[in-house]
Order: structure tokens, then C-alpha cells, then sequence
């Protein structure tokens, strides 16, 4: 490898540990918020692919992600998992902003379909997740992730497991 192709990537992110404790103080709605208002750090997953929040409301979140040569698979677009991430956290979190405080979720399953190649050049992305059926042991939702011109790149169904204590 010569030096000209060698590039470095620095995360940046905060110990996610003390928050967790304090973090089921709210209600999923109220984390969301708290992370979008700068109350608390983003979690480090959004260092990784440069994931950020937009807007959170019941049932309905927007992420935006900027996917760049660091996300390359070997054959030179960017890996599936940079979608995948962005569609699971936007259904995840979409199903988060349902919850009362002290409850919790974890992806049950994902479905993920790819419908255009993404790139470098393909600039700033948003995943859209929102809930389609909340409830108390499981919870459902649907996301899509788009380009800035509005076209569709991918779209993911989900399947949650609330956790309560």
C-alpha cells in the first residue's frame, strides 16, 4: 500500500456506560430527545458511520448518515452494513420513542432490501423509521433510506422485543 492511498479514520465518542443507568429514568421519547437536544452523548454506534439524529416524535424518527470511502466493501461501493445500520436504528429507535420509562427493546429481526448501490459521491442520506404496530411484548416497524433527490436506496421491516423489567 503506498502512502498516497493510506487514510485514517478517528472516532469520537463517549463512554455509553454511565448513561445507561439514568437513561431508563425517561421515557424512550425523552432519550431521543435528550440525545438530539445535546443532554446526553449520541450513542458511539453513531461515530461508526456517522449517524446523527434529526427528529424524533411517537412512533417516528429521522436519522442522516453521510456515507464515505471508509464504508467501502472490496468491490468498491459502500458495504450493505452502512444501510443496515442506519435502517435498524431508525426502526429501533422509532420503536424506542413508543416506550415508558424503565423499558427497553432489542431487535428481534430485520429485513433489509437494497434497491440502489450507494457511494461516496451519493452525499447525505436519511433514514425514516416509523412505527407500524407498538405493543407490549413485541412492537413492529418499517424504515427507508434516501438519497438527498428523495429516491429510495433501501427499505427494512423489523421486528422488536420489549423489554420490561
Amino acid at each position: 500500500m503506498t502512502a498516497e492511498a493510506e487514510r485514517t479514520r478517528t472516532l469520537h465518542y463517549r463512554d455509553p456506560l454511565p448513561q445507561v443507568a439514568r437513561a431508563f429514568e425517561r421515557t424512550g421519547l425523552e432519550q431521543l430527545q435528550a440525545v438530539i437536544d445535546g443532554v446526553v452523548p449520541p450513542p458511539p454506534i453513531a461515530a461508526h458511520v456517522g449517524m446523527g439524529f434529526a427528529s424524533v416524535a411517537e412512533g417516528d424518527v429521522v436519522l442522516t448518515g453521510i456515507p464515505d470511502d471508509s464504508h467501502y466493501n472490496p468491490i468498491g461501493s459502500v458495504h450493505a452494513g452502512f444501510a443496515a445500520t442506519l435502517l435498524d436504528s431508525a426502526c429501533g429507535c422509532a420503536v424506542h420513542s413508543t416506550l415508558p420509562a424503565g423499558v427497553g427493546y432489542t431487535t428481534l429481526e430485520i429485513k433489509i432490501s437494497l434497491l440502489r448501490s450507494i457511494s461516496a459521491g451519493t452525499g447525505p442520506v436519511t433514514a425514516h423509521g416509523w412505527v407500524t404496530k407498538p405493543g407490549r411484548r413485541a412492537a413492529f416497524a418499517e424504515a427507508d433510506l434516501r438519497d438527498a433527490r428523495g429516491r429510495v436506496l433501501a427499505t427494512a421491516s423489523s421486528s422488536c422485543l420489549i423489554i420490561a423489567p
